[in-house]
Parts: C-alpha cells; sequence; structure tokens
C-alpha cells in the first residue's frame, strides 16, 4: 500500500472529522431554537445528522490510517493479524454507523446501536493498553509521541459516548416536540442537552488540532 496514499486518506478524514463537527454543532443552533416551527427545526436535525455522518465515518477510519503509516514507517512493530483486525473493526464500525443512519427498523437500530457502544468501548480500551505498554517499551512503540496521539485518538472516542450519554434527554425531548408541538418544557431539557454536549465537542476539537499538530511538527 503506498505510504502517500494513506497520509493522503489520512489528511482527509481528520477534515472531515474537524469539518463535519462543526456543521453537526452549527446546525445544532438552530435544533434548538424556539422561534422556529418545529418543522422547521426537524428539518434542521436532518441536515445535523447528515453533517455528523461524516465525522462518525472518520473516526473509525483515522486510527487504521494512522496505524499502518506508522508499520510502514517501522514505529510501530505490529503482526499482519493485528493489522488486519483492527481493520475489520473499523470496517464493522463504519457500517454500523451507516445502518443506524439509513434504517426505519427503531427495533434494529437500537440493537446496532448496542453493538456500536460496546465496539467503541473495546477500541478505547485495546487502544489505551497497547500505548501505555508502548510508553513502557520502546520495542512496541518506538516514537513515545505516536503512543501520547494513540491515547489523544482514545480520549475522543470516548468524548464521542459522553456526547452520545448526555444527548440522550434531547432524543426522548425533540420526539415529543414532534408529536405534541414545542412547549416550555420540551424547548428547555432540547437546550439544556445540547448545552451539556458542548465540552465535550470542545474537547474532540482541541484533541483533534493537537493530534494534527503532533504529526506536522514530527512527522511532516
Amino acid at each position: 500500500m503506498d505510504y502517500l496514499l494513506l497520509k493522503y486518506a489520512h489528511i482527509i478524514a481528520f477534515v472531515y472529522w474537524l469539518g463535519g463537527d462543526l456543521g453537526t454543532f452549527f446546525g445544532s443552533k438552530y435544533v434548538s431554537k424556539p422561534e422556529l416551527s418545529p418543522q422547521t427545526r426537524a428539518i434542521a436535525l436532518k441536515i445535523m445528522l447528515a453533517c455528523d455522518q461524516a465525522p462518525k465515518i472518520a473516526m473509525p477510519l483515522m486510527f487504521p490510517l494512522g496505524l499502518q503509516m506508522a508499520v510502514m514507517l517501522g514505529i510501530i512493530a505490529a503482526p499482519v493479524a493485528v493489522i488486519i483486525a483492527v481493520w475489520l473493526v473499523a470496517i464493522i464500525w463504519v457500517i454500523n454507523v451507516r445502518y443506524m443512519y439509513t434504517t426505519d427498523n427503531q427495533a434494529a437500530k437500537a440493537k446496532v446501536g448496542q453493538i456500536d457502544f460496546w465496539v467503541r468501548i473495546v477500541v478505547i480500551a485495546a487502544i489505551t493498553t497497547y500505548a501505555i505498554m508502548g510508553l513502557l517499551d520502546s520495542s512496541l512503540i518506538a516514537a513515545p509521541w505516536v503512543a501520547y496521539k494513540m491515547l489523544i485518538f482514545a480520549a475522543l472516542v470516548f468524548f464521542g459516548l459522553m456526547i452520545r450519554k448526555n444527548l440522550q434527554p434531547f432524543i426522548m425531548a425533540f420526539g415529543r416536540m414532534m408529536r405534541e408541538g414545542a412547549s416550555d418544557e420540551t424547548n428547555g431539557i432540547i437546550d439544556a442537552a445540547l448545552h451539556r454536549v458542548h465540552p465535550w465537542v470542545y474537547g474532540i476539537w482541541a484533541g483533534l488540532l493537537l493530534n494534527a499538530a503532533i504529526g506536522v511538527h514530527l512527522l511532516g
């Protein structure tokens, strides 16, 4: 596999992750506007969810692309089986994301959502463990900065889970608003839920920019 092609794909994943996150964030401003009709806010939500597909797809692809480059540079000593396993997890992750976005089967969507949740937990645990082992044993990761990038990535996945958790009241309140019309109560729940996720969103942006700075400075 060509290294420059991998590097290009890695950069594109970064752009779509950060850019999609920005679009989702600013779209949420219109979803919470009480002066807009529920129908208009529903359209804004559809746009927001569409924008959110970019970071949700870029996230699982970012790590295997970076891992492949690190292996090619000799920074990480990973068996072929491990690399294949990482790519398989990433592909399953992307399939789950796309299915949850496209399906109208709510029961199946809930089940796939649970799978997606535990895939992310496993990813966080595996990457964190390997990065710490790499910091303790240079035969696993020759350059410590790569281990730090891995730890930051694991933190970003965790932040994404916190966003999902804090948005649960929003989902229920928005559905209620569409059924019964807007009220001060539902508007308050929607606004509060969106504000609760802001620190996690800012954390993702900071982590992405920090990882990009580390890569540009140390790898070029």
